[in-house]
């Protein structure tokens, strides 16, 4: 019989299951994982000594950049934190507008981790299916914004500009007859609004095809039921957040428990799991998207019954309308310096963290009283829960590794930042 030899192992940073640039070093016994060493740092990007050379407002396409999944929640924390330095008040609609958005990007993330848990675990189709969805919010992110991906939306004080009245819709071209468009852009006659409201209305069928292929799946339940598994007062101990957390059978949700812009007005369920295992955690984030589209729905009703200003009247921190600072000197000025100097913020220090789609995501910011950040400090969730990759993978198959990987739904711009 031959001798079974340890092996030490790179996995990464090249692995299509690796999720970015991880590097992980596995020490095997045969097939069983007897040490796992995360290596990161390949996507450091430096973005927190970066901010210290930027003004507040300059740095707000950074934080697209972290988690580049989740892109206007990281923004959302920012501008947060400069917020409670400022003592700015953020216009109602606003906040509706944020938190609407906040939840399209949870869905949208979660469709992205939906597809390549699946992909990685050898279920090929819901990574399609998953995408098909994602696609219509890329283009509401597009309609609002210009960009895809990287907003650059949310502003302190509010957010760049009010919703459209229309969505953009599909010509017909050499991939798509008239017909295809007529019945692509049957959803986008109305305003972006319109548009969103009819995507709440038919994502609970879509959310019940997800779960169709994958929920009882008996292959699927066999790489995830049991794997993995991290009780309550562990997870405390190492910091998880976010999912992982909640998988574990533990509520806490900083949109229920530290409400911020318009989440103590909206209705909302924090699902949890029982056994904290991949599978659970999966049926966690499954249920968030549903209490997404929930959420989504109620701020559509009410943006569309309440106009008004989407950024605070302060024009020390918001530029004044393009109308009056083409007309009015003063409000030029204001412009001009805004945009050459920056904001002045006062000294201080303030902590700003939402719910983002991967847990607790945290903005500490010191400011000297100058037009640039003193510090800034970010608190990544996946920096937490990458830490406890070792720990997790201990005495399981060099398999599992991957549906580890992919329970964590790490993302390496906000852990290596």
């Amino acid at each position: 019989m031959a001798e079974i030899r340890n092996y030490t192992l790179n996995f990464g940073p090249q692995h299509p299951a690796a999720h970015g640039v991880l590097r992980l070093v596995l020490e095997l016994d045969g097939e069983v994982i007897e040490r796992a060493d995360p290596h990161i740092g390949l996507l450091h990007r430096g973005t927190e000594k970066l901010a210290e050379t930027r003004t507040f407002l300059q740095s707000v396409p950074y934080m697209d950049r972290l988690d580049y999944m989740s892109m206007m929640m990281n923004e959302h924390a920012y501008c947060m934190a400069i917020e409670r330095l400022l003592g700015v008040e953020v216009p109602i609609r606003a906040q509706y507008i944020r938190v609407m958005f906040d939840e399209i990007t949870r869905i949208m993330n979660h469709l992205l981790w939906l597809g390549t848990h699946g992909l990685d675990i050898g279920a090929m189709t819901i990574f399609i299916y998953a995408f098909r969805e994602r696609e219509d919010l890329m283009d509401v992110y597009e309609a609002v914004t210009g960009a895809r991906m990287h907003a650059a939306y949310y502003r302190p004080g509010g957010v760049y500009r009010d919703l459209p009245d229309s969505m953009p819709k599909y010509q017909p071209n050499r991939y798509k007859s008239a017909a295809d468009c007529e019945r692509l852009n049957a959803p986008r006659q109305g305003s972006l609004l319109d548009f969103v409201e009819d995507f709440t209305k038919r994502f609970p069928t879509c959310m019940d095809e997800y779960e169709t292929l994958l929920t009882d799946n008996r292959i699927w339940k066999q790489r995830t039921v049991g794997i993995a598994v991290v009780d309550a007062d562990r997870c405390k101990a190492l910091g998880f957040t976010g999912p992982m957390l909640r998988g574990s059978g533990v509520a806490w949700d900083l949109r229920k428990m530290q409400p911020y812009a318009a989440y103590d007005k909206v209705d909302f369920e924090i699902p949890v799991g029982r056994t904290g295992d991949c599978y659970d955690r999966y049926l966690v984030r499954m249920e968030e998207m549903r209490q997404s589209n929930r959420i989504i729905a109620q701020c559509v009703d009410w943006l569309k019954k309440n106009p008004g200003p989407v950024i605070t009247a302060d024009h020390k921190v918001a530029p004044p309308s393009r109308e009056s600072m083409k007309s009015n000197m003063e409000e030029l000025i204001h412009h001009f310096k805004l945009f050459t100097e920056g904001m002045h913020v006062p000294e201080g220090e303030a902590y700003a963290a939402v719910e983002h789609s991967k847990g607790e995501f945290g903005v500490y910011l010191i400011s000297d009283g100058a037009n640039k950040p003193y510090r800034l400090k970010l608190r990544a969730p996946g920096f937490a829960h990458l830490a406890a990759m070792d720990e997790m993978a201990r005495g399981l198959m060099i398999a599992d590794v991957v549906a580890i990987i992919g329970t964590m739904d790490i993302v390496f711009g906000d852990i290596d930042r």
